[in-house]
């Protein structure tokens, strides 16, 4: 690839987002506005390596992309055009379109932009649809790397992303940022997308990598975005604090050849202190809009504890536990049950841990979390601590068969082997 091929990708990088948003307004349809995008592409593709990168390059995507728009609607009416009147309706409405596009570069690009994101994340699209379009359309990924980070075939991916677009397109929505309550719900909405896909990068749900970097690259690029174009929204500013923090122990969280390293084994002083730093800053913002004890905000405040414990033992477990009773009253869930239970064991210990492990796991029943290997990962933690070797073997083994990543697998059959050692021969 050329050095030229080269800037015009990162122009790309940089300017896909905000020329999609703008055209979109314009269009009302997201499709339409990708694809005439694209066509903006193609066509600095075939000039900018002559005549080469402008100074401005968003200016000139989104001309190239008017001039498509234009050479579409023109080939579009002279398939049908046969009277004068024809002709001259077809002059208006160029002239149109070229107005409103010329409009839409002298607008506040990044207010497109936050329209994009919530249309994206429209409550009429499936979750798997708004992650999809989201990565698509703000993250900037092709369909091809959206299904290798997703572990599906790109076919598959494809699919799914037309149907988003073309439900988007069938319901004729308007593509605005929504107002009062439903701006409300909406937000929730984007900030659970980005945080899926966040997640799904920080710990891999199937596959042979712990992480997927790029997912949680493009999570903190999504929030970040969303904390300029939202500065008032403290939940925000808090899951923006939550991505920051956990990403601040990448490096320590993968050991050679990219095995697992679990918080207690990690060594902190490979800690990135910088991304710590923006972590602990965009909790304080969260915490000064009056968010402290809403969902996001408690979740980083509890990582806001281990990044402050320089060692393991220096952890603040107990604040950690009254922390996890907030997010219980906050939002209740068997993960943050289970979770709590852990900081549980380290404040109290491992019978205490196992306690409260025991009354989520009778609650649970022939729920999801039933099945969850953490759940059979943590318990068998537990028992081996409390020297109960024989339940704690069968609820590791139960876990391994449970877990789909295989560095998960390589992790929980290390803990395996180590507890045989150390247990007492019969």
């Amino acid at each position: 690839m050329s050095d030229t091929h080269k800037a015009i990708e990162a122009v790309w990088k940089i300017e896909s987002t905000r020329l999609i948003a703008g055209i979109a307004r314009v269009t009302r349809d997201i499709g339409i506005a990708e694809e005439l995008a694209q066509d903006a592409l193609v066509a600095a593709l075939e000039r900018w390596p002559e005549e080469g990168i402008p100074e401005n390059p968003a200016p000139w995507l989104m001309t190239a992309a008017k001039r498509r728009a234009i050479d579409s609607l023109r080939r579009g009416q002279m398939l049908v055009q046969k009277h004068e009147e024809i002709a001259r309706e077809l002059q208006g409405q160029q002239q149109r379109l070229g107005e409103a596009m010329d409009r839409a570069l002298d607008q506040v690009i990044d207010d497109d932009v936050l329209r994009l994101i919530f249309t994206a994340c429209h409550p009429v699209l499936a979750v798997e649809g708004r992650v999809a379009l989201t990565l698509r359309l703000i993250g900037g990924l092709t369909t091809a790397e959206i299904a290798r980070a997703f572990l599906v075939p790109e076919k598959t991916m494809g699919q799914r992303i037309f149907r988003a677009k073309k439900t988007l397109s069938e319901a004729h929505l308007t593509f605005e940022t929504p107002r009062g309550e439903e701006l409300h719900s909406r937000v929730k909405s984007v900030l659970s997308v980005v945080y899926l896909i966040f997640n799904e990068g920080y710990t891999a749900t199937t596959g042979e990598e712990w992480m997927r970097a790029a997912l949680c690259d493009e999570a903190l690029r999504l929030g970040r975005m969303l904390v300029q174009l939202l500065p008032g929204e403290s939940e925000g500013h808090a899951l923006l604090a939550l991505m920051e923090l956990n990403a601040s122990r990448t490096t320590a969280r993968r050991g050679s050849n990219g095995k697992a390293v679990l918080l207690p084994d990690q060594d902190r002083s490979l800690w990135d202190d910088a991304q710590i730093q923006r972590g602990m800053t965009s909790l304080e913002h969260a915490q000064m809009l009056g968010g402290e004890v809403k969902y996001y905000a408690l979740q980083a405040a509890i990582v806001a504890c281990h990044m402050r414990a320089r060692a393991a033992e220096e952890t603040d477990w107990e604040r950690i536990v009254l922390l996890y009773d907030a997010l219980m009253q906050t939002a209740p869930s068997p993960i943050v049950s289970l979770n709590r239970a852990v900081a549980v064991s380290m404040a109290q210990g491992p019978a205490a841990g196992l306690d409260a492990l025991d009354a989520i796991a009778a609650l649970a029943g022939d729920s999801a979390l039933a099945g969850y290997h953490l759940l059979h990962s943590v318990r068998g933690d537990l028992l081996m601590k409390m020297g109960n070797f024989p339940e704690a073997r069968e609820e590791i083994q139960r876990a391994i068969a449970m877990t789909q990543n295989l560095r998960e697998q390589e992790l929980l059959t290390k803990r395996l082997k180590q507890m045989e050692k150390a247990a007492p021969s019969t």
